[in-house]
């Protein structure tokens, strides 16, 4: 799908999105509890939810979707052997594979486009050593069999949040144990929003000195009403700050999302933001490059880097290298897609060095089938002439109804047949 932008500014509200990373835990906590959950997050599901919800559903798990949620049932008993399809959802396939290997179900883990060869060798190490066992029958399949033993594993922290929190998940359907860790822990707010929802769900949880315990039984609380999502709603906020002024509703300011970082990032950069009764507003205009470690925050990086192109001065992006193995090169892709606009932005080994302008003159991009790298364009465009965006149905990975809020904003869009 390509969309024509005719580039302005945006205004207005729109409410925030479910954050897939608080509804993928909560669903696993809810599938192997002992009771159904009732799970409240209303609008469409993103596709890297709904491949949680098809490959729970796969393992017995039942699912039952309406228009404010799902409710989820523990299954009654798991299939010896089945097929997982992840798709591109690398938190389905991280979180899964331990749950599917401490259940000993033989399960053909099958992923789409970059998945299949983005790292995952900390992770095959850690489980190969407790019992698991890893082949792979064809190109972007993992079979994951056998079944993992003991209750202590040790995993390298400083490659992906998302291997602890799986070990974590699995520890708490078996029973409970121990992860120590290993190196410079990155992203630690995602470990601990897993330790927050286990919690929920009456595990108890310690992350102390490099270990973390879990132990306790998984206890459903009946029903859970699942956050607004920051990563989704940094895009609208970095719009607004570039100018106009955008609201977002329903965002916790005390959430364990590493993403409400942005609040802090905007301010750096000269915007006016105000938290009233769970709405955020964002507006400026006169806004000043900074210097960003994005070791704890890759995804703020695409809408950073967005409105960094238009704001005065030079931004440094440091500490971002992990963008390299996501659905896309992001490095790469936003030095492509914002310089096909006319921004001034280099790649560097480990982020950005970008030098900002009044406006861009607008042009092709390409998202590269990646979703954060089309709604960075998108950002751009509030201070750009009319730009041509390619592949820009990627959004529906984590933000489906991206472009009706784009148009809520007041944004001129066109959705038109595939240019390429």
């Amino acid at each position: 799908m390509t969309v024509m932008i005719k580039g302005g500014p945006l205004s207005g509200a729109v409410s925030a999105v479910p954050s897939k990373s608080d509804m993928h835990r909560v669903m696993i906590c809810s599938a192997f509890a002992d009771g159904p959950t009732r799970i409240s997050a209303c609008g469409e599901l993103p596709d890297d939810v709904g491949a949680t919800l098809r490959c729970l559903s796969a393992l017995g798990v039942g699912i039952e979707r309406n228009d404010d949620g799902v409710t989820v049932t523990p299954a009654k008993s798991t299939p010896d052997r089945t097929e997982l399809f992840v798709g591109q959802s690398g938190s389905t396939f991280r979180f899964l594979v331990p749950v599917a290997a401490s259940l000993g179900v033989t399960a053909d883990f099958i992923t789409e486009g970059r998945l299949g060869s983005r790292p995952m060798e900390p992770l095959i190490e850690a489980l190969a050593a407790h019992g698991a066992k890893f082949e792979t029958p064809k190109k972007g399949v993992l079979r994951v069999g056998g079944k993992l033993t003991g209750n202590e594993y040790a995993i390298r922290a400083d490659v992906s949040s998302q291997y602890i929190s799986g070990i974590l998940f699995a520890l708490a359907v078996t029973g409970g144990g121990y992860v120590r860790l290993t190196g410079k822990t990155e992203s630690a707010g995602y470990i601990e929003m897993t330790l927050d929802t286990l919690s929920r769900f009456g595990i108890g949880t310690e992350f102390k000195d490099g270990t973390i315990s879990v132990s306790g039984k998984l206890k459903s609380p009946g029903s859970v009403s699942v956050e607004g999502d920051w990563s989704g709603a940094a895009f609208w906020l970095c719009a607004g700050a570039a100018c106009g002024g955008i609201t977002i509703d329903g965002l916790s300011p005390s959430s364990r999302q590493g993403d409400r970082a942005i609040v802090d990032i905007l301010r750096r950069m000269g915007a006016s933001v105000e938290i009233k009764d769970g709405a955020v507003t964002a507006s400026g205009c006169d806004l000043h490059g900074i210097e960003l470690d994005a070791a704890d925050i890759p995804d703020l990086v695409p809408p950073v880097a967005a409105l960094a192109a238009v704001s005065k001065g030079v931004t440094v992006v440091r500490g971002a290298s992990r963008l390299r193995a996501k659905e896309s090169d992001r490095l790469a892709a936003l030095a492509s897609s914002l310089g096909a606009l006319g921004a001034d932005i280099k790649e560097t080994e480990d982020g950005l060095l970008i030098h900002g302008k009044e406006k861009l003159p607008g042009g092709a991009a390409d998202s590269f089938s990646d979703h954060r790298i089309a709604m960075a364009v998108a950002v751009a465009s509030v201070r750009s002439g009319k730009i041509t965006l390619s592949g820009a149905e990627s959004v529906a990975k984590s933000y489906p109804g991206f472009w009706d809020d784009f148009q809520k904003l007041r944004g001129d869009v066109k959705i038109t047949e595939d240019l390429r």
